[in-house]
């Protein structure tokens, strides 16, 4: 999921830097922008909620279903099946019908699956409207950002689209406090309905503002986009902003085999295993189960396990919030490092809390903190840091079909590690599983230290121009 969780922040820099630095510098911003991102944002809070409810919902549906540990890793990963088929057809969607309509689509989706998944009478059902809801999120987790980068200006980019990452984790919270209102009466369907309130919402919004202006240039549009502009804008002259999107319209677009080509294959390389460390380490056996953790750990109610887990939401959006403000202070790796060192320290202390039989009231809490810790380090490395890299390290020309790779690898991995997480409970026990999880945080710190380059303060076309030199990735700016 987390994917998910943090794909917004690094669309700023799909634009080219020739465009961000010949835009006109506003000293104030027409409001209507802030509407506008705020609006398709809600897509961010929609794909927040929808992967986050399920952790308090299947403690519930288990109750009710009595589900095996296969049955209940399918529900919970059904969504993560769906959101692989998203991201795989999200871009080719949003550039045939625009990134508006894609977008109110994606909200209808949203609502359909959260009304049918509340409604469901077997598990089979469940599932089925739960990858509904997975191709939903996987479109929206790639076209909101997009058209939230579109229409905004190069001085606010940054923060507008960096709202959508934050909307995701406050769509957790929401998730977690909706779970620990509803559980004291045990309402999982209701916990699933609630998230077609912000979908229509969604709808209602997206139907009201302007498409991208930059699609309607693609698309010839070029009367349209000037009304557009005009509007998000507040500006009257917006022809040299048409004349700027269609110059930046004319870099072509590489194929396929030249994604593979020897030069650009340590970014690939690069970019597909920061991917894959950032799902594998973990993160989301947290996001989907932290309730069930909680309560392998002896926490008994299941109101308390999950009012434990709304503290874990809670901390990912404050430290989230603080990555924000440090990741262009400190630059990535130092971050990386420091999240990394933070969640193999705390997954070797839930493995050492677990390792005990019977856990003391003392243990338990050392099991939340635990949690809590790993969540925080998190927050401030793999978590941004893994999609800004892939957003800075691709050379242009190949770097939407490079990141929609690394966006599907990131997906695969996810669904994998949600799969298997029960089960590898089972096969090493509880103990055996986060230690596992603990040396692949290890190796995902050497694997940074060998081959993530520090790309803070350099231009993309330096960083192309460093790969095309031949020199390793890491030595970039040495």
């Amino acid at each position: 999921m987390y994917t998910i969780i943090q794909k917004g922040s690094f669309l700023q820099k799909e634009d080219t830097v020739a465009e961000e630095k010949t835009v006109s510098q506003q000293s104030s911003l027409n409001i209507f922008i802030y509407i506008t991102a705020f609006v398709a944002a809600l897509a961010g809070l929609l794909f927040g909620y929808d992967t986050g409810v399920i952790s308090g919902a299947i403690l519930f549906i288990q109750d009710q279903f009595k589900l095996t540990a296969g049955m209940e890793e399918g529900v919970v990963s059904a969504v993560l099946l769906g959101a692989l088929i998203g991201a795989a057809a999200s871009g080719a969607l949003a550039d045939r019908f625009g990134r508006k309509r894609t977008i109110i689509v994606t909200a209808l989706l949203f609502a359909i699956g959260a009304v049918g998944a509340a409604l469901a009478q077997t598990v089979v059902s469940i599932i089925g409207f739960r990858i509904l809801i997975g191709i939903a999120i996987g479109v929206a987790s790639y076209t909101a950002p997009l058209y939230i980068s579109e229409i905004s200006p190069p001085q606010a980019r940054g923060a507008l689209v960096s709202l959508n990452q934050l909307m995701i984790t406050c769509g957790i919270v929401v998730s977690y406090l909706v779970d620990y209102v509803l559980a004291a009466s045990e309402s999982w369907r209701w916990m699933f309905a609630l998230g077609a309130v912000p979908a229509i919402i969604l709808l209602l919004g997206m139907l009201a503002l302007y498409e991208s202006p930059r699609w309607l240039v693609s698309q010839d549009r070029i009367e349209d986009a000037r009304d557009a502009l005009t509007h998000i804008t507040g500006s009257e002259n917006v022809d040299k902003q048409i004349q700027k999107i269609q110059k930046s319209l004319m870099v072509k677009q590489g194929s396929w085999r030249e994604v593979f080509e020897p030069w650009v294959r340590p970014a690939l390389f690069a970019g597909v295993g920061i991917m894959f460390f950032q799902q594998i380490t973990g993160i989301n056996t947290i996001i989907y189960y932290a309730p069930t953790i909680f309560e392998f750990a002896g926490i008994a109610s299941h109101k308390i396990s999950i009012l434990a887990t709304l503290g874990v939401g809670v901390v990912n959006v404050v430290m989230t919030l603080v990555a924000i403000w440090l990741i262009d202070r400190i630059g990535r790796k130092p971050l990386l490092y420091i999240g990394l060192t933070g969640m193999a320290l705390s997954l070797g202390f839930l493995g050492f809390a677990f390792s005990l039989q019977n856990l003391s009231s003392s243990l338990q809490l050392i099991a939340v903190l635990s949690v809590m810790a790993y969540i925080a380090s998190f927050a401030i490395s793999l978590g941004p840091i893994a999609w800004l890299i892939i957003a800075e390290i691709y050379p242009l020309k190949i770097r939407g079909r490079a990141m929609s790779l690394a966006t599907a690898a990131n997906w695969g991995f996810n669904l994998l590690v949600a799969a298997t997480f029960l089960t590898i409970v089972q096969k090493l026990g509880k103990p055996g599983a986060f230690w596992l999880y603990a040396v692949l945080t290890v190796l995902a710190a050497i694997f940074c230290w060998l081959f993530i380059p520090e790309t803070k303060g350099h231009t993309l076309e330096s960083i192309e121009e460093h790969l095309k030199s031949g020199k390793p990735l890491k030595k970039l700016g040495v």
